[in-house]
């Protein structure tokens, strides 16, 4: 797929990655050669990755930012081109979920997930776009999920977020195209992360759920593709069910 320094010189941003799946994606890149920006709202948790990221010789700016904030992407985005360079990789990462009746769900529930999950993702697009289009080349990649494609009980907020966030990726993909710039959606099932609905992996053997790093391959696969090639979406489900 790649060498193993495929990405030397690009600069990759990287939101809610502090742990789970945008670690690992961090470390995925940085790997590949890639300088890493990344992001959370955490600060300590944000130092313990950055800090781990660097004994990895991994060259790495953190930031701690609220992706619902104009404000905090526009700065996070300035700093990090200060710091590292121009960005060419964008992973909108940055999730959180509700998970229950939306009847019993309140107005700050909703906007918590939808800001979170979709409008961040327009905000950052906002943020990059200019530059890519400048330069004509570069990545947006927008961690969905397939509770953008099924329905659950429970799942009417989250669900909502996820399915705007992959129509919103198509109709980016071709606003930017005619620029070089490919816009993809990555949508696993569920992951062995810290986040999951309430009590769903009681039952669950862990080990044969996907984990960060399958999601990780995905995206250094989508950053390393020939440059006719364009994967708009990746679909991902485990080998076998848990």
């Amino acid at each position: 797929m790649a060498t193993q320094k495929a990405l030397e010189g690009k600069v990759s941003l990287i939101t809610g990655a502090s742990r789970g799946i945008g670690f690992a994606i961090a470390r995925k890149l940085g790997e590949l050669g890639s300088r890493v920006s990344i992001c959370s709202r955490d600060p300590q948790k944000l130092e313990s990755a950055a800090t781990e990221l660097k004994r990895l010789g991994i060259s790495v700016f953190a930031k701690p930012a609220d992706v619902t904030r104009p404000a905090d992407i526009d700065s996070f985005v300035q700093r990090t081109e200060s710091a590292l360079g121009p960005i060419e990789i964008v992973v909108n990462n940055a999730g959180v979920g509700y998970f229950g009746p939306s009847q019993d769900a309140s107005v700050a529930d909703w906007d918590q997930v939808l800001d979170t999950n979709l409008k961040s993702v327009f905000l950052m697009t906002k943020a990059v776009a200019p530059g890519l289009i400048q330069r004509r080349a570069g990545h947006i990649i927008n961690i969905a999920s397939l509770a953008g494609k099924n329905a659950f009980a429970g799942g009417a907020i989250y669900c909502a977020s996820k399915w705007g966030l992959l129509g919103y990726t198509q109709c980016v993909a071709e606003d930017l195209r005619a620029y070089g710039i490919r816009v993809s959606a990555v949508c696993p099932g569920s992951v062995a992360t810290e986040f999951s609905p309430q009590g769903t992996h009681a039952n669950k053997d862990t080990s044969k759920m996907l984990q960060p790093d399958d999601i990780a391959h995905a995206v250094a696969m989508l950053v390393t593709q020939a440059p006719q090639s364009f994967i708009s979406e990746v679909v991902m489900r485990p080998t076998q069910k848990p």
